[in-house]
């Protein structure tokens, strides 16, 4: 008898004992989340940056982490919190958030975030024009509706006005190459090059065969046509609009440093990997690390480190449909890639829209833009020169021009890709064409795919 009293003493005391430690881990939870909530809504400068997740089994949740720590190495003022403690003033009151996304199931919002997703989501949202954003949405391809939350996610608050910092990154499975792309705009977000990447590279052994420059007498930086023959081994496939990332060296014996992109200006049939790379220098005047390399310190016949990732929201479509290509500077190389694609496949509906500064000395390609014109690959080009006339003139106000045009072609079933640079460029021609489309068809461009980006 005496046993059995002790037996159930013990259960009873167990049975205290965990109740009571599950009483400390919920204060201690709600202590956490308070101290959270005072944290996010706690004055910040301008400058800082909220990293926001929606996370379902933790992945999304540790990215955040990673994610701060990056931007943290490049000196900026980080917070972290989970979507669910967001709400409409919140985000109003946000100056630039990045949002890590998980999709659960077909398409459905994580558990932590489903509130958000019904409430936030489909009440009377603030203005978000002060909000400046980027969205990094994990999904798998194996679902139909991929990347589900983080695309409704991106597509609200483009609709209630927030800006993005630049195009939402979708991540496939943790695919590393999408996720390198993530950090690519990283660095460029915090003004640092030098970020570390997130996992030891896994680099081919390319060699330099010829370097040309495309622009001599430039007001601009000298521009570089670079030409990289395949490893012994052979060439990787890829297709036009697929990115090469590049370990540079800031000596020729020197130690690799993490990745630079540059889009990829050939296709495999051509033989060689082919680059347009503007020489950069900072405000001292020194090299820039990526293009340094590849512009000048790299020579002739030296190995190069490159592997290829794949970047398949700017990949050509596979029918005939028209294709209005836009693009200014190094960012002709995506197209150029594009349109070599469309010509093998006999498709002959392209229209190319291309700014440089000055006709005398950056007609990039020009020979073979013009041959293009003249056997029909091009259906039309139109080539902009800012600095040949006392106004500046960029491709935006030249599609402004052509609005019937480019409304017609829309009506036909074309589709728009961009390329090149992200400040000016890209915000001057997505000006453009709500003015030329309207807010909603644009937006319903870019939700069925026929408006596409590779800007930076």
């Amino acid at each position: 008898m005496t046993s059995r009293w002790i037996a159930a003493a013990c259960v009873v005391l167990a049975w205290l004992l965990l109740c009571g430690w599950a009483w400390h881990r919920a204060r201690r939870r709600q202590a956490l989340a308070a101290r959270a909530l005072r944290e996010l809504d706690a004055p910040q400068g301008d400058d800082a940056i909220l990293v926001a997740y929606a996370s379902q089994t933790g992945y999304a949740e540790a990215l955040a982490a990673q994610t701060a720590q990056s931007l943290q190495a490049g000196g900026l003022a980080v917070r972290v919190a989970p979507l669910a403690q967001l709400d409409g003033a919140r985000l109003a009151a946000s100056r630039r958030i990045l949002f890590i996304a998980s999709t659960y199931g077909e398409g459905d919002p994580p558990d932590a975030a489903a509130a958000f997703a019904s409430q936030t989501m489909q009440a009377a949202t603030p203005s978000l024009g002060g909000l400046r954003y980027a969205v990094l949405a994990l999904g798998d391809s194996e679902y139909a509706h991929f990347c589900g939350f983080g695309r409704r996610l991106d597509e609200w608050l483009r609709r209630h006005g927030a800006t993005p910092l630049f195009d939402r990154v979708e991540v496939d499975d943790g695919n590393p190459a999408d996720l390198r792309h993530w950090q690519h705009h990283l660095g460029l977000l915090a003004g640092r090059g030098d970020l570390p990447d997130w996992e030891a590279p896994a680099y081919a052994s390319w060699r330099l065969a010829g370097r040309e420059l495309l622009n001599p007498g430039s007001q601009g930086g000298p521009c570089y046509l670079l030409t990289l023959a395949p490893p012994a081994a052979g060439a990787p496939v890829w297709l036009a609009g697929d990115i090469a990332e590049i370990g540079p060296r800031l000596t020729r014996d020197g130690a690799p440093q993490p990745h630079r992109e540059y889009s990829i200006a050939s296709l495999p049939a051509d033989g060689a990997l082919q680059l347009l790379v503007r020489q950069m220098r900072g405000a001292d005047g020194a090299l820039g690390v990526g293009s340094g390399w590849l512009t000048e310190i790299a020579q002739v016949g030296d190995p190069i480190d490159l592997r290829i990732r794949g970047n398949r929201n700017f990949h050509a479509p596979a029918d005939s449909r028209p294709l209005i290509l836009i693009g200014n500077g190094t960012g002709l190389a995506g197209l150029r890639a594009l349109i070599k694609a469309r010509r093998a496949a006999g498709h002959s509906r392209n229209w190319l829209l291309f700014g440089e500064r000055n006709a005398a000395h950056d007609r990039f390609c020009g020979a073979e833009l013009d041959a293009w014109r003249e056997d029909g690959t091009l259906a039309r080009l139109d080539r902009v020169y800012s600095r040949d006339q006392p106004e500046r003139r960029y491709v935006q106000h030249r599609l402004l021009e052509q609005a019937g045009a480019v409304r017609a072609w829309i009506a036909a079933g074309a589709a728009i890709y961009v390329c090149g640079s992200l400040q000016g460029m890209a915000g001057g021609v997505d000006a453009a064409l709500r003015d030329i489309l309207g807010d909603e068809p644009l937006q319903a461009l870019r939700h069925d795919g026929r408006y596409r980006r590779d800007v930076y």
